[in-house]
This record gives C-alpha cells, structure tokens and sequence, in this order.
C-alpha cells in the first residue's frame, strides 16, 4: 500500500504554489504529470516491505508493575540504505515507552531497537500484527505492509510479599538447626535423631532403650513436621473484585498465596490451590519443590474476579473428593456479614472436623484510617460512622467464624502475606497437621 510520506506533502504545497504562479491549464498539468511521475519512480525504487526480515523479541513472562523489554530487529536484504518504521500490536496497559520507531538499515545489514514495558494488568497478551513501512529513496512515498508475527506475553501477578517469605524461611531452618536457647520446645514432633543427653534436655524425652545399650544418657530430638499438605483457596468472586490501594482485593489476595505456598514448599511440605467464584476455575494439586510455585502462579495469572456469589460448599466439597488427606486449608476470601452468613458457615462443618482451617481476609486501611480520624466536616463525620460500621460488621464475622475452630487473619496488603505464613509456621511447630 503506497503512504505519502512529509516531504510529498511539502512537495505538493510548493507544487501548489508554483501552479497558482503558472496560471494557465497546461501548467498546471505540466505540474501534476512530473509529480505523478517522481512519485511513481520513488514508490517502484521502495522495496517491497515483505521483503525485509522484521523479528520482534519478546519475553514469555514478566510480573506485573516490573520493567520488561521488546527488542525488534530489522535486515535489510538489498544493496542500498533503507528507512523502515515500525509499529508495534502492544496493548495500551503494557505501558510501552514506544509502539513506533523509525530505524536507518544499511545496505545487506541489520537493525535493533528496544523498548522498556511496564504492564499495569495482569493476563495473557497476544500480540500478532505490526506495521512495516519501507520509504523509498527519494523520501516521497512509502510503501506499507502489516505483518504477521504472532507472540504471547504472559504478565503474572505481582509478588510483595516475597522477602518477608524468604525471611520466614531462614527463620524457620535456624529455628530447625537448633540455634535457640530453647532446645527442642516448639520444634514439631517428627523423629529427627538420637544423641547425647545434656543438663537442658527433658526428661521426657530420654530414649531409654538406647540409653541402656550405649550405657550413657541419649535423648530423642524431634523437627517440624514435613511432606505436609496445604491448600489455598482463592475466592475468585464478587467480593473479591472490590478495590483496596487502587487494586482488586484478588491482587492482594494471589500475593499471599504466593507467600504461602513458597515458604510451605521450601520447607518441605506440599502446597496447592483451588480458584473458585460460582464454580472452580483451577486447581493445582499439592506439590513441593521450587517449581510448584511457579505451577501456582501460572494457574492465577489470568483469572479475572467473577461478578457473582461465591459457591464455598462447591468449592470445599471438591477439595475434599480431590484431597482427602488432613490438611492446613486457607480461604482467601473477605468478611463481609451477609456473604459469610449465608454461604461460607453453612459450609464449613464440611472441613473444620478433620482439617485445620484459615480463612485469610484483606483489610482496608482507608477504612481504618477514616474510623480513628477526627472529622471537620459533615460528610467526614458521615464516613466516619459507616468505617466504624463496617469495622464492627468484619469483628462480627471474625468472632463467628472463631467460634467455629476457624483461625482468621484480618490484615492490610502489605501485611496478609507475611501473616499468613506466619499463621502456618504455628500450626507446623505446634504439630496440629
């Protein structure tokens, strides 16, 4: 498809100009006719823009509100110079420092141009068509093609929470290698080795069998329990699509379980996910290893808040035909009354007889601020009194639900994570798996 380029139109206004000078038909044919021809010669002299080598380089994955980058590489297969532009199928919420770029390629040779992204959404991002357009030599005309090079970018949510969970971790393996004061108090009740009894030691905790056959005092040492299982479920409905710090509360919420799930799998447990809303989305069975971290995030990443009620009963009874071992099972999901009320406690008889369950919720800190401030004016003092409502409703739902052997965790963003991973290392070290 043959473009008039900035300088055709600059040649068109003198043209123009030089026209109305002539006055007389014949000139201004005259004029038409050599730019007609001059723009021909320019567009036949344009290589053909599929036959230059355009490649674009894209990354397969980037975490969301980090930097990533887009390289396009362009050859230029004839014997002279050649102005190529470029644009680029980048979806707007990538936030792409550039979609176009004007490269100069040598003759036989080749070009690259980059440009950093930040996505500001999560998801899968197809990016297929791009725009070449070869000018020809003499800057008149251009000719333009789309091509075809089809890509996927993944953009995975972001993780926070990630070095609170590697602090978690090495606290946890100290704690494990025994350097505390306390020796074995709260370290799990798994066997770990025999060894010889010192003034510290429990008695009860003396071997007395092996006591007797080495002749001396040998005490048993115990560790956290491993091969675990815990299992998030993320509610994926309505009331998670409700907006904290600017971000849906399912943004928080698949921080936390990332926090989670790497710190029980470096740990030597297992962890998995079930995603829910009016019915399940995906599941990941419980694995261990550095890898099923990644397992888990991929199953999130694209998942968008269902507006509609949340089916608990169905996600638990699936969990339950899927999972049947005794597990820590935690419930991403928020504490409004009704929600709770009518869907989440009739379910819950389902799980809390033969497993240990959390529910994990994330807590407005705007609300919190507007319930302790001192209002000025009458609309501040209307918000006041609905943020100390709606304070007293979630400190409702927290005692029903820890009247049912439900441990709640009620925490800003920045902190679900880090508390969630800590409500599970207790659970590990008192041995209630």
């Amino acid at each position: 498809m043959p473009v008039l380029t900035r300088r055709a139109a600059l040649v068109v206004a003198v043209a123009s100009i030089a026209m109305i000078g002539a006055r007389t038909w014949v000139g201004f044919a005259v004029i038409n006719a050599l730019l007609l021809l001059v723009a021909a010669v320019d567009w036949g002299l344009a290589p053909s823009p599929r036959r230059v080598a355009v490649e674009r380089d894209l990354p397969d994955v980037v975490a969301l509100d980090t930097v990533g980058s887009c390289a396009w590489q362009v050859t230029n297969p004839t014997n002279r110079r050649l102005v190529v532009d470029l644009a680029d199928e980048l979806a707007p919420s990538l936030r792409a420092r550039a979609r176009r770029v004007r490269l100069t390629v040598k003759a036989r040779g080749a070009v690259e141009a980059r440009t950093a992204f930040k996505p500001a959404r999560r998801g899968r991002f197809a990016i297929d068509a791009m725009a070449v357009r070869v000018h020809g030599p003499l800057g008149l005309v251009a000719r333009q093609a789309t091509r075809s090079l089809p890509g996927v970018l993944r953009v995975y949510p972001a993780f926070p929470s990630r070095d609170e969970a590697e602090l978690r971790i090495n606290r946890a393996r100290i704690i494990e290698v025994g350097l505390r004061t306390a020796q074995g108090r709260g370290g799990g009740t798994e066997f770990d080795q025999l060894r010889e009894y010192t003034p510290d030691d429990e008695l009860k905790r003396m071997d007395w069998a092996a006591t007797a056959r080495a002749g001396k005092a040998i005490v048993r040492t115990y560790r956290p329990e491993r091969n675990q299982t815990v299992i998030s479920l993320l509610d994926n409905g309505r009331v998670m699509a409700a907006r904290v710090d600017d971000v849906p509360k399912v943004e928080h919420a698949m921080d936390a379980v990332m926090a989670l799930t790497m710190v029980a799998t470096r740990l030597g447990d297992r962890a998995g996910l079930v995603a829910f809303d009016r019915q399940v989305r995906s599941v990941v069975p419980p694995g261990h290893g550095r890898a099923q971290l990644g397992r888990v995030t991929e199953s999130m990443y694209d998942l968008e808040p269902d507006l509609s009620e949340s089916d608990y009963l169905g996600a638990f009874t699936e969990t339950l035909a899927r999972f049947r071992r005794r597990a820590m099972i935690v419930l991403l999901t928020d504490l409004l009354e009704q929600a709770v009320q009518e869907n989440l406690v009739p379910a819950l008889p389902l799980v809390v007889r033969h497993h240990v369950m959390v529910v994990a919720s994330v807590q407005d800190p705007a609300v919190v601020g507007w319930a302790r401030g001192r209002p000025e004016l009458d609309e501040e003092a209307y918000r006041k009194v609905a943020a100390i409502e709606a304070l007293e409703e979630r400190r409702r739902v927290t005692a029903k639900l820890q009247g049912l052997g439900v441990t709640v965790i009620d925490s800003p963003p920045h902190l679900l994570g880090a508390q969630l991973a800590d409500a599970y290392l207790r659970v590990k070290a008192t041995g209630r798996l």
